[in-house]
């Protein structure tokens, strides 16, 4: 049984080891690529001859879709942005693809008035249905959309005014299908939660999209924040929502049919990041639930196509990373008992079971997001602060997203679970709280390995369970507090609604004005 427990214990960290040497692979390939890389604000014709940039006369029509969900704390924020774009009026056409269920029906509608008052190109078209949900809203204003090219923003985004005018230029190109421009984060200092989301969403877009550019390999569309050239869109089949992530999936059959694309760095959208971890959870089982059933869907394919060797293996390890996370549970669960039944007796079982256990995912991940850092002009010290709460997360994080693989493994398609925005009322919209019962068990499991490794003499184990630890109960913590204050909140509410007047005891919904309670919008 010991000889078995330690096989699976070295099968596990081997699998995970590889997703880190895959980590280093996409740093390699940032550095050796840096030329094509820093070239791309240069678009050229077919000789190599750099394009001089178009007159407003010689712009093309550009469609700026909308896709809304009950957003009132972001929506006029959102239009007036889109609005101030530095793109000639009668060529910017902007389309609020409306599904709401509560006011923002009429806050996006107003907003859109106004626009067309001051002379706006502005439609407003409201779903009487959630079909398809944000790729079935797509799809429908794909058919009022007066422009070749089609701009995408998530309701939280605030676009810059450069943005259509520096993406239209490499469309000049005809077989550039899709030009996605990098995430920034509005509210990156708002606590540990948000600096560690900034830190990953900085890694995806300053390193992993940076890299599979430089090196010709397929990228995604991230959602949000690009352009896409409708012939492409059609070309590929269409938005189709059989996977949660529908961006992913539409990325794939756009390149797989010949499409190719472009990544702009420089080119900069700033958006929020959710400030409650149960946001955050909801935002991340749909994303994994999502690529995990694009994976189903496209790696068949993806493996009989004509693609060179290199671009099916990176699109293998794209299309499956949240795998790790069940791999991240099983590790734990091994970690205990192969601290109990193997001697630390001297440095080389140390060093064979200890060290790699360590060094193997930290190294990975410590150069990954000092690049990342780096990229974007920021000091490498402040990705290695924030290391530790990142690694920590992500093993806390781990139990729902290891659930969330498992549903992308057995449905296809499913909810369309939206992240609430703070905007202007950060208590307007909550995700559901779900308490964390799997959290809490493997908090007490990590804290048992760590006293198991300082009593066994597993000293180079112990950083590790420690780390695991905190994450799991950081996480159980975290979310424990906001259903206590959600509680509360509600309590107070109720005990509002009842206050005593004049001719007695007012009844609930009667005559007085109180502030609208937290809608929970989980669908």
């Amino acid at each position: 049984m010991s000889i078995l427990i330690c096989a699976l214990y070295f099968v596990v960290l081997f699998i995970l080891s590889s997703y880190g040497l895959h980590r280093l692979h996409l740093v390699l390939l940032c550095r050796r690529n840096r030329a094509r890389i820093e070239a791309v604000t240069e678009v050229h014709d077919e000789r190599g001859v750099a394009f001089t940039p178009m007159s407003d006369d010689e712009l093309p029509v550009v469609t700026i879709q909308l896709p809304l969900f009950n957003e009132s704390t972001v929506v006029e924020r959102l239009l007036e942005a889109v609005a101030e774009m530095d793109y000639p009026k009668d060529r910017l056409q902007i389309q609020v693809l409306d599904d709401s269920t509560d006011e923002t029906r009429s806050i996006a509608a107003r907003k859109v008035d106004e626009l067309c008052a001051r002379g706006h190109d502005a439609i407003y078209v409201h779903r009487t249905d959630r079909v398809g949900y944000k790729a079935g809203a797509l799809d429908h204003g794909l058919a009022t959309a007066k422009g070749d090219l089609i701009g995408i923003f998530d309701a939280d985004f605030i676009p810059r005014p450069d943005f259509a005018r520096s993406l239209v230029e490499h469309f000049r190109d005809p077989s550039v299908g899709m030009v996605q421009a990098r995430w920034a984060h509005l509210n990156r200092s708002a606590s540990l939660l948000t600096r560690v989301q900034a830190l990953m969403l900085d890694g995806h877009h300053l390193v992993e999209n940076r890299a599979r550019y430089g090196a010709e390999l397929f990228f995604n569309f991230s959602g949000t924040g690009g352009m896409w050239r409708r012939q492409a869109i059609q070309d590929a089949g269409g938005w189709q929502h059989d996977t949660l992530t529908e961006d992913l999936d539409l990325s794939y059959r756009a390149q797989l049919a010949g499409w190719r694309f472009v990544y702009r760095p420089d080119v900069v959208s700033p958006a929020e990041l959710p400030e409650d971890i149960s946001a955050l959870r909801a935002q991340q089982y749909r994303w994994a639930k999502g690529t995990v059933q694009t994976a189903r869907k496209l790696l068949r394919r993806i493996a009989s196509s004509d693609l060179s060797l290199k671009q099916r293996i990176e699109a293998l390890f794209h299309l499956t990373p949240h795998f790790a996370y069940p791999l991240m549970l099983a590790l734990c669960l091994l970690l205990l008992p192969v601290l109990a039944t193997v001697e630390a007796s001297d440095w080389k079982m140390a060093l064979l079971f200890d060290l790699p256990l360590c060094m193997a995912p930290i190294s990975s991940l410590a150069s990954f997001y000092m690049l990342a850092e780096s990229a974007q002009g920021r000091s490498r010290w402040e990705a290695l602060k924030v290391l530790p709460a990142l690694i920590g997360l992500g093993a806390g994080l781990a139990p729902h997203l290891t659930a969330a693989v498992a549903d992308g493994l057995r449905n296809r398609a499913g909810e369309f679970v939206r992240t609430p925005k703070r905007g202007s009322n950060r208590f307007r919209y909550k995700a559901r709280v779900q308490l964390p019962f799997a959290e809490l068990l493997f908090t007490l499991i990590c804290a048992g390995s760590v006293v198991m490794s300082l009593r066994a003499g597993h000293y180079f184990a112990t950083p590790f369970a420690t780390l695991f630890t905190f994450g799991f109960g950081y996480v159980a913590y975290l979310v424990i507090v906001e259903a206590a204050q959600r509680d509360r909140a509600e309590r107070a509410l109720e005990a509002a609604e009842a206050v005593p007047v004049a001719s007695g005891t007012r009844r609930k919904g009667e005559a007085q004005v109180l502030p609208s309670p937290s809608a929970d919008v989980a669908a």
